[in-house]
């Protein structure tokens, strides 16, 4: 078998995180999210993958042909993100009779697989789909028992076949390739592709209760962490080069890699992941599905709590809750990020103009590479900050900062300008 990983996209809802490289090359437990993916169907016994990208090929940069993985991988560029079905074709000749199609955040697809091929035969496509209480927001299939008769996209409430949505894994046959070629090409040509398959062939749908993870904004980092850290730490596991001082506590199950420093009185408890040379200082405390990449210094009498921090980054004293920090941040001492209303309301960011529901009460602030925080600096929640930016000691940021944006709050005024200025 084959499977075909989509990852060309522009990740434009996944600001700040992951500038100038596909979202899937986040990395959590010391690899990007898109290898806990070709790892779960290596289980599969999928060895031989394509993966989609764009023209940048920082993917393959990263990945290479995949003989440290134990797979083979080719690549297939997509200059322009056209859509799922330009991607298929651009791939169509290194595929054989009948392929996998899946996402890059799909780290359990292992599960799927299995129960996938055994409704296969006689079909001419298989696919997931899970029960919705918003079906006017997805593509929602027409059933009769296992068989997709029909997709409707976005139905008017009231006007729904069912409840049941498409969740983005699929194995399909060659055939759709012939029926691709009578749609019109547009964004969503895939979607109409399907249909006519449903309509002239035999497509049948997987029903689970639980869908497969999603990564369209930042915080779907959060859930995805504690599902990877619930499949591979289930134990302590620690490196033999790391060095713990007597008096630190490390409580539950914690990952922590070769050249570790534990300091005095720090305390660990799990689940966590502490990466290969991390500092975790005296008094300090990491908890709760927090997880920290390669050299990431956490310094004395600060607290982490659920919070993901991308290698190179470096705090002092401070509170850090439900919140992300891409590469080489670096935070100066008292640094606070507010992760909760004062109402103790749901937290709605901004994102691309519109306020966007996150369905959390809790969430930090996401603060983009190599942006630096002066000491004392107060972050609310919800807020994202781009990269590069440099935020002066003692201030408040309630709102949003562009990229490469300078930001000081003095006590009775507010200064903002372009770093290049």
């Amino acid at each position: 078998m084959q499977a075909v990983i989509l990852a060309a996209g522009e990740s434009s809802r996944f600001w700040p995180l992951a500038e100038g490289k596909h979202k899937s090359l986040f990395a959590l437990l010391g690899h990007p999210i898109i290898a806990h993916t070709i790892e779960a169907l290596k289980r599969a016994g999928i060895t031989e993958m394509v993966i989609v990208q764009a023209s940048t090929r920082v993917i393959a940069s990263q990945l290479g042909d995949g003989a440290r993985l134990g797979v083979k991988i080719s690549y297939i560029e997509q200059p322009e993100p056209r859509g799922m079905g330009d991607a298929l074709v651009r791939a169509e000749s290194l595929l054989r009779d009948s392929f996998f199609v899946v996402n890059p955040q799909h780290v359990t697809v292992d599960e799927l697989v299995p129960k996938m091929l055994a409704l296969a035969p006689g079909a001419d496509a298989v696919l997931v789909g899970c029960e919705t209480d918003r079906p006017k927001e997805y593509g929602i299939v027409k059933l009769e028992k296992d068989r997709a008769l029909d997709l409707i996209e976005k139905p008017a409430p009231g006007s729904e076949p069912s409840r049941t949505r498409l969740v983005g894994v699929y194995l399909l046959t060659k055939r759709f390739f012939e029926l691709y070629c009578r749609v019109p090409e547009h964004p969503y040509a895939f979607e109409d592709a399907l249909k006519l398959l449903m309509r002239e062939g035999t497509v049948r749908v997987l029903k689970i209760s639980e869908e497969p993870p999603t990564l369209k904004y930042p915080w779907d980092l959060f859930p995805l962490a504690q599902l990877l850290m619930g499949q591979n730490i289930t134990k302590p596991k620690i490196a033999p080069s790391a060095q713990i001082h007597p008096s630190a506590i490390i409580e539950g199950p914690v990952w922590i890699g070769e050249n570790v420093k534990i300091f005095e009185h720090a305390v660990v408890k799990g689940p966590c992941y502490i990466g290969d040379h991390c500092v975790i200082g005296t008094g300090s405390l990491v908890r709760e599905y927090s997880n920290l990449e390669a050299h990431t210094l956490i310094g004395a009498h600060a607290e982490v709590a659920r919070s993901i921090f991308q290698k190179g980054c470096s705090t002092h004293s401070g509170y850090f809750g439900d919140s992300i920090f891409d590469e080489a941040v670096k935070i100066g001492a008292g640094t606070v990020t507010a992760n909760v209303r004062n109402d103790r309301g749901f937290i709605r960011p901004w994102v691309k103009g519109a306020r966007v529901e996150t369905g959390l009460k809790k969430l930090g602030a996401i603060v983009g590479r190599e942006t630096h925080i002066g000491i004392c600096a107060m972050l609310m929640p919800g807020v994202l900050i781009g990269p590069r930016c440099e935020i002066g000691p003692g201030s408040l940021v309630c709102k949003n900062l562009d990229a490469d944006t300078r930001y000081y709050a003095q006590p009775h005024e507010m200064i903002l300008t372009r770093k290049s200025s």
